[in-house]
């Protein structure tokens, strides 16, 4: 294999990717039949919870009637505008890793399952899920070499259980610049910019204007490498900046064809095979995207495709590389909290990766042992499935879809009544009044993918339980994408070839 250069061919190489991954699945071929659930409603619900998420003022369309304008003060301290983007799970604070990281997730899914999104009609709002995202972080972006990266002081947020519309908690806001870097936040925040001017390129003003900055983050990333502790102890970046770097890289490639990034991945980005990908750790993702190419890194030492075939091997129970547990009813479990980010995320690279590997007539290779393609799409599916409701307890783990859904998630917004404007909310009060009791919430979260079972596939449907009912706007961005697969392909999803 050789390493990334001439640039003229590689060009080539990425204009037909990028048409692959809007042709995605037409290839593809009937075989055995899907989970029987509706998808198209799951996937429907899915989108919708990425709205109950959103901060600031709401647009009219907005389609979950319970929630209301919120925190339309952010950014006052500084005398800027940091209204709009998402609340990342159950409390108030707007987290910029994991934000970007949803906002970069959604512009994939909307690139590669562009025609089932099509089909079921879901392309624009998810669209519109992504450009509630980038137009929030255009705001944090707004001077070259500084970011704003949170909003919202997690150990106020934390002493009072209200819902956003409610809050009276200071809105502290928190950055990063040369002297305070984040390399992880910058890169990120780059990558979903890149991935989502290719979104957007119909509206050529706000594509450029998404590159650009995409363009300059990636650069302040480099010359001020270092990893920002102020999202822990929620969000602490466990994987170091490496892989946020390759990510970016990858993207800003695809989006504008240019040599340096080639030459970046080429030759000074540092890659790993890892069994997770994750809001903390993208390796598997831009392995994922640049498996294609025949690219490889650190001098050659490292192939994509290789690492990608790495990734598949250490996630499925029948190869002799397997290394996540998976639980006695058959779904991933990497560890407590938000488990099922890694059921989606996993699911979602399988059914991208299985569809280049049958567009390129390739298969897995776990050592000397081939997987086909059909092997991923159905370990994809059994995982969505699991989710749906195929599993040891016969319930679903999406509100309001399927059998027995939760009620409780762990929720301020959705556990706490609709109050009016500016009502004084006792917080020492809350908790007993909101949280604690034993009761579905007032407010349904439709669509919300709460964290899980454990690893006996074990659940306890209680508001309490917050690492196993706390959704988070990452599980469900990744799970778009497979739902819209099987909600077109349905039977197909699981493909020979």
């Amino acid at each position: 294999m050789r390493a990334l250069s001439h640039g003229s061919s590689m060009r080539a190489h990425v204009a037909l990717a990028l048409a692959a991954l809007v042709l995605a699945g037409d290839a593809l071929h009937p075989a055995l039949a899907a989970g029987g659930f509706d998808y198209k409603d799951a996937l429907t619900k899915t989108i919708i919870f990425l709205e109950a998420q959103r901060s600031g003022k709401l647009p009219p369309n907005n389609r979950v009637k319970w929630r209301g304008d919120s925190a339309l003060d952010d950014g006052k301290l500084a005398n800027v505008d940091l209204t709009g983007g998402y609340y990342d799970a159950g409390d108030n604070v707007k987290y910029g890793l994991p934000l970007a990281f949803t906002v970069t997730t959604l512009a994939w899914t909307a690139l590669a399952f562009k025609p089932e999104l099509e089909q079921t009609k879901e392309l624009e709002h998810v669209q519109q899920a992504i450009r509630w995202g980038t137009d929030y972080l255009l705001k944090c972006a707004a001077r070259k070499n500084k970011l704003w990266v949170q909003v919202g002081d997690p150990n106020l947020d934390h002493q009072c259980w209200v819902r956003p519309e409610n809050m009276k908690a200071p809105r502290t806001l928190y950055e990063i610049d040369e002297k305070t870097p984040g390399t992880e936040i910058a890169a990120e925040t780059a990558a979903a910019f890149a991935a989502s001017s290719m979104v957007f390129r119909n509206d050529k003003k706000y594509s450029r204007a998404l590159l650009n900055k995409a363009k300059l983050l990636f650069l302040f990333a480099k010359a001020h490498q270092g990893s920002y502790d102020g999202e822990c102890p929620f969000y602490c970046s466990y994987s170091g900046y490496n892989d946020e770097l390759l990510w970016a890289a990858t993207w800003l490639y695809l989006a504008t064809k240019r040599q340096v990034y080639a030459d970046f991945i080429a030759h000074e980005a540092i890659s790993s095979s890892v069994a997770e990908f994750s809001w903390d750790l993208k390796f598997p993702g831009a392995q994922v995207l640049l498996a294609e190419f025949n690219m490889t890194s650190g001098g050659g030492a490292q192939n994509f495709k290789v690492q990608a075939d790495n990734f598949v091997c250490a996630v499925l129970p029948d190869t002799a590389f397997h290394q996540v547990f998976i639980t006695p009813g058959g779904v991933i479990h990497l560890r407590d909290g938000a488990n099922t980010q890694y059921v989606t995320s996993t699911s979602f690279l399988f059914v991208v990766y299985s569809d280049l590997l049958l567009r390129t007539g390739q298969s897995v290779m776990c050592g000397n042992q081939p997987v086909a393609p059909a092997r991923l799409r159905e370990f994809a599916r059994q995982q969505m499935d699991y989710l749906l409701g195929a599993n040891p307890r016969h319930s679903s783990y999406v509100v309001g879809f399927g059998a027995n859904s939760p009620t409780q998630p762990h929720h301020r917004g959705a556990s706490t009544p609709v109050l009016a404007p500016g009502t004084d909310v006792n917080c020492g009060l809350s908790f007993g009044e909101w949280m604690a009791p034993d009761k579905p919430n007032p407010n349904e979260l439709t669509g919300a993918i709460v964290g899980g079972p454990d690893k006996n596939d074990g659940f306890v449907d209680k508001r309490g339980n917050s690492s196993y009912t706390e959704p988070c706007t990452y599980i469900n961005s990744l799970a778009i994408g497979p739902l819209a697969a099987l909600a077109v392909r349905g039977a197909q999803l699981v493909a020979t070839h």
